[in-house]
């Protein structure tokens, strides 16, 4: 097993830290969270994906990933989870599509799958114009690098709601989140 990349440097208090900034992103849909990435990321993996990873995968909690071998190998060594094609509670996989991913039920929506995608770059400006709980009016987030027909696709999968996908971005070191509840336009 290939076990060249490390975990993170302080492996509780950086989890800690990352899952602080996971769940104020969560709370603030659009406002864009720094955390402190482990020291080197796999290839294939942003340095904020593989602290998410770290923090939120563990053994009990199946990861569809398709960043090839060395991050399955560092993920299934730092992490221990399974790796599934289907039916995964996390999903970082540039192809995947909202609509086909698990929602959850009407009775467990808290079951539905959260993507983990990575984009260019992410910026608290004009770009999408964010709506919904946790945001007072409105809140403005600039997304490069998201896959064609996100909004579009995001809009199809909110009309499920309470059921749906949640969205965790992720950029460098940066994150920020995009609860199933919000509200997405083009800017």
């Amino acid at each position: 097993m290939d076990t060249r990349f490390p975990g993170f440097a302080d492996p509780v208090l950086d989890a800690q830290a990352t899952f602080r900034a996971v769940l104020e992103a969560m709370s603030r849909p659009g406002r864009v969270q720094r955390i402190a990435p482990p020291p080197e990321a796999p290839p294939g993996l942003s340095p904020a994906a593989a602290a998410v990873l770290l923090t939120l995968v563990d053994a009990a909690t199946p990861l569809r990933l398709t960043a090839g071998p060395e991050a399955e190998a560092w993920v299934r060594f730092h992490c221990g989870c399974p790796l599934l094609r289907d039916g995964a509670a996390f999903v970082l996989d540039p192809a995947a599509r909202l609509l086909d991913l698990d929602p959850g039920t009407d009775e467990e929506p808290e079951r539905g799958a959260t993507l983990i995608l990575e984009v260019a770059s992410l910026q608290e400006s004009p770009g999408w114009r964010l709506t919904g709980p946790g945001i007072r009016d409105a809140h403005d987030l600039r997304v490069e690098g998201a896959p064609a027909g996100f909004v579009a696709e995001w809009s199809a999968s909110r009309a499920r709601f309470p059921r749906g996908v949640d969205v965790i971005l992720c950029a460098g070191a940066r994150i920020a989140a995009l609860p199933r509840s919000v509200a997405i336009e083009d800017g």
